[in-house]
């Protein structure tokens, strides 16, 4: 299983929040870069980068970022926030991003969704799955839908998405454990490569989402907290 740290960034600066509540921003560090330099040095491949400036403004803004994380590091990202047009689609690969999550436009505007799917591919559309009491949440999780989150993905794995991340916004930023219930239903109910985010608290969350068959797991606030450390995940065979 794929241990993805998450660097989220509002004002150029690497910080948390709790169940997607804007008013509730913790700085965790002043740059994103060192901080992805530092996860690189310590065996960390992958990176779930995420523009909240962009989700909240409805378009990339922090490119720059994405640009010199990228093109410092050989980390592996996977980048989301205020993707809503071709042109932040375009914006997001030349600046370095090797995949894209996308959730408001899958949720809102299926038709471009499923577009990018067919011109950029499956394994470079990764599905955003973002719920709260199972409805499916969009706008940088201001708003909710009435979609429901396991058949949500399910109809996009009909049509051809492989990955998906799922966030359970009840837990993100909690530090009180994985929607493991929700994850062993999706992976019942499908095939798609499951990326459990939200929740990761300890060692024992990790095992349990990679031993429900999870293709990858995203870790934040428990690394910047200290619950977690990268030695651990070493030890553990995680690295």
């Amino acid at each position: 299983m794929r241990i993805i740290p998450a660097i989220d960034i509002i004002d150029g600066k690497c910080v948390r929040l709790t169940k997607g509540d804007y008013s509730t921003q913790k700085i965790y560090n002043e740059n994103p870069v060192e901080v992805a330099k530092s996860f690189e040095a310590n065996g960390i491949r992958y990176l779930h980068l995420v523009d909240l400036d962009g989700a909240k403004s409805k378009h990339i803004v922090n490119k720059d970022i994405l640009r010199k994380i990228s093109t410092k590091t050989s980390l592996t990202v996977d980048f989301g926030g205020g993707i809503k047009t071709d042109e932040d689609v375009r914006i997001a690969f030349e600046n370095g991003a090797a995949q894209v999550t996308v959730g408001s436009i899958a949720a809102q505007e299926p038709d471009l969704f499923l577009k990018w799917l067919s011109v950029y591919g499956p394994d470079k559309i990764i599905l955003g799955a973002d719920s709260h009491g199972r409805k499916i949440a969009t706008q940088g999780w201001q708003q909710q839908s009435e979609l429901d989150v396991v058949d949500f993905i399910a109809g996009y794995e009909r049509k051809g998405v492989t990955y998906v991340i799922c966030t359970d916004i009840s837990k993100d930023g909690m530090l009180q454990g994985t929607s493991n219930e929700l994850y062993a239903e999706i992976l019942r109910e499908t095939g798609v490569k499951l990326i459990a985010s939200g929740g990761v608290s300890s060692m024992d969350d990790l095992t349990k989402v990679k031993e429900l068959g999870c293709e990858g797991a995203i870790i934040g606030k428990a690394l910047y907290e200290g619950r977690i450390s990268l030695d651990e995940l070493r030890v553990a065979g995680f690295l």
